[in-house]
């Protein structure tokens, strides 16, 4: 199961309409500046005030609960709301200067539509929740792998499920902490390890587990531009197999674990096995950022902010910060 906050909100809201609760959904649909949440974010909030998710940094929670409370949302067709709209609104709920928020909010009634949706999720599929702000109608559909979330004057769009892929060459004891942390970030994360020995230590299942060999794992299940391959074995013989597929397809992020000498030596083998300068170049090695990691929880975070650093396009800008000062 993936403990990403999208799927969390999504099994509190089934529980809560189960019980009988009046339960309205918010999304982020629109942002401008500085905003402290992303458009597509979302809050579940119960009429009594108990709510789950953010949508801001806590003050719009509090009024969107007030209002809610109140019967001033959501009371048929979904709502449209705007936040932050001048200075002094902004500084008032917390929202930084100049930021400023467009709300929607769903009154929800039936906890089907949502366990379908969970359903898909579980399969690994990729879900497009269409909302109609005319009608209200909401309508499931597949999602492309590029796919993203849109919103305009006549629907809401949100993507739901991995659509990154994260696979992890060895099973050993930093590849645990790595798959959490990319099951938390709504990675679908596969762990790839021949060795027998490690297949019945392997204990995450919300990870799938392969024994095929890394190159062939490679080929498999991470041949596109949203894929993240990690040699994670300190064992040549299988890292570099995995290196070696993965440097020559559209993969977004390939990196091995080691220290600098070592990925010096595993640079040099991997052009002589056939593996190019400019294919080379994109190998993160050692992985993941400087922060002064040593135990395995530590060296897991150092990865997963360097890649989410990668995604968010602020890599050297962080590497910057925290080589240079």
């Amino acid at each position: 199961m993936h403990y990403d906050t999208d799927r969390e909100i999504l099994h509190q809201a089934c529980r809560w309409l189960s019980a009988g609760q009046r339960v309205a959904l918010v999304t982020v649909a629109r942002t401008w500046g500085s905003s402290p949440r992303p458009a597509g974010s979302l809050l579940l909030m119960r009429a009594d005030g108990i709510h789950l998710g953010s949508v801001s940094g806590g003050c719009v929670e509090e009024d969107l609960v007030r209002r809610y409370k109140h019967n001033q949302l959501a009371t048929g067709y979904p709502t449209v709301v705007d936040y932050g709209v001048d200075h002094q609104q902004a500084s008032r709920l917390g929202l930084p200067c100049g930021g400023r928020l467009e709300l929607v909010i769903e009154q929800l009634d039936d906890p089907a539509p949502l366990q379908l949706l969970l359903e898909k999720i579980q399969r690994g599929e990729l879900v497009t929740r269409r909302v109609c702000l005319r009608s209200g109608e909401v309508n499931l559909h597949p999602a492309g792998r590029n796919e993203e979330f849109s919103y305009n004057n006549n629907e809401l769009r949100k993507v739901f499920g991995p659509n990154w892929h994260m696979l992890l060459i060895g099973a050993g004891h930093l590849s645990q902490y790595v798959a959490q942390l990319g099951v938390m970030l709504n990675y679908h994360v596969i762990l790839c390890d021949p060795r027998e020995e490690y297949q019945h230590t392997w204990t995450n299942d919300a990870v799938a587990f392969t024994s095929a060999m890394p190159d062939d794992a490679v080929l498999s299940m991470a041949q596109h531009p949203r894929s993240i391959v990690l040699a994670l074995t300190h064992d040549p013989k299988l890292d570099d197999m995995a290196l070696m597929q993965a440097l020559t397809q559209d993969i977004f992020y390939v990196g091995a674990l080691g220290s600098r000498r070592n990925n010096m030596a595993r640079r040099e083998r991997l052009l002589k096995i056939g593996v190019n300068p400019k294919q080379l170049e994109k190998l993160h090695a050692p992985v993941g950022l400087p922060i002064g990691s040593h135990t395995p929880p530590e060296i897991a975070v150092a990865i997963l902010a360097e890649i989410t650093a990668t995604r968010h396009q602020v890599l050297l800008k962080t590497r910057d910060l925290l080589l240079y000062g």
